[in-house]
């Protein structure tokens, strides 16, 4: 367990370290010890100070939340992280790859809330009655560690190495059976990655109802008008600079993200 100074310091080497594009050693390898709670704690730090200077919570992301990836971690429950409004993209403006880090995309199947969620007991038929529209969604993910050498307690203190996201129209959840989208990840006509919507925990609802219990521990509620991506139905796919990406679903959708 790292003491309040320790915690704070880490929070601002990783913030200097995405301000200056010049990744760091592990967390792990800084601060003997450190373990979830305290990675949560520095992530809190983190995002706190960025409100503090106008940015805006939007939402959340759940990370590990495939069983290989839980394994490749030692861990038996996924991790998350928050979205800000100066992570939305927008599939008409190219995004610099050379503002991240080691960019990455993940195909997602997102959840725009339509009513908060409760927090302590929170269901699979809550998320659904709450969900105003599932989305078509590619998160953009970023390492401020160095060569993405993460450990749990790393990628939890780096805002579960969240950096950017961007969304299409989608359909409500009701019309759809959430458990069996299919969805491909495509450059240049070639495909890179698919993969399916129950690689997430089974059903990504199962997700968001876990981000709502867990995150209510902290007194951190999901709200009306919130985003929630529950976790990648693919493997992550580095990007490069000139591409273009279009993740296709059955039944809901594309969404695309270019590189500049």
């Amino acid at each position: 367990m790292l003491n309040d100074r320790h915690r704070r310091e880490a929070a601002e080497l990783l913030s200097a370290a995405e301000r200056r594009r010049a990744p760091m050693r592990p967390l792990t390898e800084l601060y003997e010890g450190i373990g979830a709670q305290d990675a949560y704690e520095i992530q809190l730090l983190g995002i706190r100070a960025r409100c503090a200077d106008g940015a805006v919570v939007t939402g959340h992301k759940v990370g590990l939340s495939s069983p290989v990836m839980q394994a490749m971690m030692g861990v038996d429950e996924p991790d998350y992280g928050h979205l800000l409004d100066a992570m939305e993209l927008r599939e008409d403006t190219p995004v610099p790859a050379a503002a991240y880090c080691a960019p990455r995309i993940e195909v997602e199947v997102g959840f725009v809330l339509g009513a908060d969620l409760p927090g302590e007991g929170c269901t699979e038929a809550d998320v659904l009655a709450a969900t105003a529209r599932v989305v078509p969604a590619l998160e953009l993910i970023d390492s401020r560690i160095a060569d993405w050498r993460i450990s749990l307690a790393d990628t939890i203190a780096d805002n579960a190495s969240s950096a950017g996201y961007v969304i299409g129209e989608g359909r409500d959840p009701r019309e759809l059976d959430l458990k069996a989208i299919e969805a491909r990840l495509d450059s240049g006509g070639e495909t890179l990655a698919a993969g399916r919507s129950d690689a997430v925990l089974g059903d990504p609802a199962t997700a968001v109802a876990w981000l709502a219990r867990t995150v209510a521990r902290f007194g951190v509620p999901l709200r009306k008008g919130h985003l929630v991506l529950p976790g990648s139905c693919t493997r992550a796919v580095d990007v490069a600079a000139g591409r273009t990406y279009t993740a296709e679903f059955t039944g809901l959708g594309s969404v695309s993200l270019s590189f500049s």
